[in-house]
């Protein structure tokens, strides 16, 4: 067992029988009468997932008390909204491998992948809508709408070498960590926590998921390929520029700078060991480690003023496998 493995099962120690009622939940919901429909559903859905954010839900639940019924419908529509991005995503990606398996689009196709994905999407909402809680509705609409645009960011910015650092960490807010942020409010919405203790969860997500995708392109460029489920270099193979590629552009020399540049604006892996040695001379791994560290330790002062408890101790475990995770 590897230390992020272990540290994974200590987070989610307080919340096992919580966690079956979201399994059993989401399979519930993936019935439909259409074939197709329910094989590619349970085929992404029990493709490996960490499923941290529905485990939001439940562990800002815990930190007022009880978790009901409604945080297990909710941990289970914040996954179904997960699912059906990555269903996108892997389309527009052109992408083979998730998880270390096949994506669905590679097994049945682009067209099967998009309209399942607007399936999962649609049977979120109505499991939202059966909730019957307005601000609930407010919170995972908006997200919604807000992980489409950094859906639609990072695409203008493919092939963009000249992006900023800041435009960059814009996309991560709004495509990844949005729905961190929503998951963690959640749950103190539906246990009707005061405003100041909800946004400071909101906060804490926001934190995470920042966090949790800085490590992600840290990994892209260092991780191991059977661990991390994907291939190394995969996100400069599509031209994406992620932050340790910036900073490695912005601080090595002319000719790591170029390397760089070339790799990003024209994909492909050709530059890949060039780029991995101009990534490590420049320490940029590292450099992306600390601004990941510092996003965690903000996670974890934005929930400091709760009370201690398996649940709060639980979040500040799961602040700190955000960045020491090796998949």
């Amino acid at each position: 067992m590897t230390p992020s493995t272990s540290q994974l099962e200590t987070i989610q120690s307080c919340i096992h029988n919580d966690i079956q009622a979201v399994n059993t939940a989401i399979e519930q919901s993936l019935y439909s009468d259409v074939d197709l429909v329910k094989q590619i559903a349970h085929y992404i859905i029990n493709s490996g997932g960490k499923r941290l954010r529905p485990k939001l839900v439940l562990l800002s639940a815990g930190l007022f008390g009880e978790v009901k019924p409604q945080h297990h419908q909710l941990a289970a529509v914040v996954e179904f909204i997960h699912t059906a991005t990555l269903l996108h995503d892997d389309v527009v990606d052109e992408s083979e491998k998730r998880r270390g398996k096949n994506t669905a689009n590679a097994i049945f196709g682009n067209a099967a992948s998009v309209l399942v994905g607007d399936f999962v999407y649609s049977r979120a909402f109505q499991m939202m809508v059966a909730v019957q809680n307005m601000r609930v509705m407010e919170v995972l609409s908006d997200a919604t709408n807000i992980i489409a645009e950094g859906e639609v960011l990072q695409l203008l910015n493919v092939h963009n070498a000249d992006i900023t650092d800041e435009a960059y960490l814009q996309v991560i807010h709004y495509k990844t960590a949005k729905l961190f942020e929503a998951a963690a409010r959640l749950g103190a919405i539906v246990s009707q926590a005061n405003p100041q203790d909800e946004d400071a969860l909101s906060r804490y997500g926001m934190h995470i998921g920042t966090a949790f995708q800085l490590i992600d392109d840290v990994l892209d460029l260092s991780g191991d390929a059977l661990e991390i489920g994907k291939n190394l270099g995969d996100d400069l193979s599509e031209g994406k520029p992620t932050l340790p590629l910036l900073y490695a552009m912005r601080t090595g020399n002319d000719t790591e700078a170029a390397t760089i540049k070339h790799a990003i604006e024209q994909g492909g892996l050709e530059d890949l060991p060039a780029v991995l040695s101009a990534v490590e001379s420049t320490g940029a791994l590292d450099h992306v480690r600390k601004l990941a560290t510092r996003e965690a330790e903000l996670a974890c002062s934005a929930i400091a003023h709760f009370t201690d408890s398996p649940y709060k101790q639980a979040m500040l475990h799961l602040a700190r496998f955000s960045v020491s995770r090796t998949y």
